[in-house]
């Protein structure tokens, strides 16, 4: 993350890949006010055969005749609904890495078999889009203003013309909530929540929240840095506001958390820190940033770094920053906090 991209979007902290947001707005869906969410769903599984609708978290209900064939996605969406059994046309945001592999935000999905509209920020195909024919464009929403993730804000209003589109919030709010709407949605598109592998991904993913909240509880001296690196900065990330960490801290964890003062030029998503000063806080277990927009522990050459107690004992493990939302990809995550807890020695 420049600090070009970290002086333009602070308030998306570190989720800002860089760019500005699009809000897909001009919906050919009807429109409702209300911001509570909830879904307004016919069927399940023979949704296919019939009317669809969904209400999505910015209020907005879509309607059509039949369920969505053709579904575009950000990817991170379309990974979660792929575990769910629902297959997308096409994607936008980081899909492949530089080398050609899946990026980490794509899940389990075979990357060869969609349409990437675009792999970096504010990158978005509108005409290989109209191609797909869309029924309906979802992606997540870091504001609480309806901003579609990774939608450019210079093309939103011609994408927002080509199919209506739903939105799920994973701001400010526990990862439950942004799991349960997934699921919502996925049952809807006509996924079948009875399977038994998705059933036993939610069974796994409650024994590893009560395996968190246990190790927590046993061991509260233990400090939690959550961090993210670029070249200029390194960024100290507030617990507020990302869904992740909401929950995490709902569980127990004791976080390092900026000062309020720290956290204003960002909109209280992070502090931003030089290296020469990343020591500024006292933590026993490093959670790092595992988008490829960021420098990876590995690669991070910077010797104030290196000389961190927790670096140095070892006790650095990724963070899935922008989670992807079933329940199979966020049993990991939660597992390997409970674990880095359980093993962490005492280093601050």
């Amino acid at each position: 993350m420049s600090n070009a991209t970290t002086a333009r979007f602070s308030r998306r902290g570190l989720l800002a890949a860089g760019g500005a947001l699009g809000l897909g707005a001009v919906l050919t869906a009807c429109g409702d006010d209300k911001k509570d969410g909830g879904a307004d769903t016919k069927g399940s599984g023979d949704t296919k055969s019939g009317p669809w609708s969904f209400k999505d978290d910015r209020g907005t209900t879509v309607k059509l005749d039949k369920a969505p064939a053709s579904i575009v996605a950000f990817t991170g969406v379309a990974a979660a609904l792929y575990d769910y059994g629902i297959e997308v046309k096409g994607v936008f945001g980081p899909t492949t890495t530089k080398d050609g592999k899946a990026d980490v935000q794509a899940g389990d999905m075979d990357v060869s078999k969609v349409t990437v509209l675009g792999n970096v920020w504010d990158q978005f195909n509108v005409e290989k889009y109209a191609a797909l024919a869309p029924d309906v464009l979802i992606s997540t929403m870091f504001d609480d203003a309806g901003t579609l993730w990774y939608v450019p804000e210079a093309s939103k209003d011609k994408i927002a013309k080509l199919a209506p589109s739903v939105g799920i919030s994973v701001f400010d709010r526990q990862l439950t909530g942004p799991l349960q709407r997934m699921w919502e949605l996925a049952e809807s598109l006509g996924a079948d929540m009875k399977d038994t592998r998705i059933t036993e991904a939610k069974k796994r993913f409650e024994a590893a929240s009560e395996r968190l909240r246990k190790a927590a509880r046993a061991k509260p001296e233990i400090k939690v840095l959550v961090g993210s690196a670029s070249p200029e900065l390194f960024y100290v990330s507030g617990t507020n506001l990302s869904a992740d960490l909401e929950y995490f801290k709902a569980l127990g964890v004791n976080f390092v958390e900026p000062t309020e003062e720290a956290k204003k030029p960002t909109g209280g998503w992070f502090e931003s820190l030089s290296w020469e000063n990343v020591d500024k806080h006292k933590a026993d277990v490093i959670l790092m940033d595992d988008r490829s927009s960021a420098i990876q522990p590995a690669d991070i050459s910077e010797a104030t770094w290196k000389q961190l107690p927790a670096v140095k004992a070892g006790q650095v493990i990724a963070r899935s920053t922008e989670p992807i939302l079933s329940y199979d990809k966020c049993v990991a995550p939660v597992e390997a906090l409970a674990e880095a807890i359980e093993k962490a020695k005492k280093v601050s």
